[in-house]
């Protein structure tokens, strides 16, 4: 006879495979800190952190951030260690990072 599982056995993707939370580290997002786990994109590691939008629009300055979350529509453009127009859901978070908000259709240092 089998037993039935009651709601505190109940198994988890993570009991499945035996992972193992990732140590995190930190991203900065405009000056302040923000907790990142490796294999995690920066739209992620925003949103974890209650971070919902990350740019504005060219003409209007309306707020934006992800909204197809697979890098089709690029909603979720930001500046990522000075380099404008990469998208956060398909840039993966890495330790010392510094991301900025993206105003219009961003800036970046051209001088070489």
């Amino acid at each position: 006879m089998r037993r039935r599982r009651t709601a505190s056995a109940a198994r988890t993707p993570r009991s499945l495979v035996g992972g193992a939370a990732a140590d995190a580290f930190t991203v900065a997002y405009d000056g302040r800190p923000v907790a990142a786990l490796a294999g995690q994109s920066l739209a992620a590691a925003l949103w974890s952190a209650g971070i919902l939008t990350w740019r504005t629009t060219r003409v209007t300055g309306a707020p934006r951030g992800v909204f197809c979350g697979m890098g089709s529509c690029y909603d979720c453009l930001i500046t990522v260690n000075g380099r404008p127009n990469q998208r956060a859901c398909l840039t993966p978070a890495r330790p010392g990072d510094t991301v900025t908000t993206q105003e219009g259709t961003g800036r970046a240092d051209l001088t070489v």
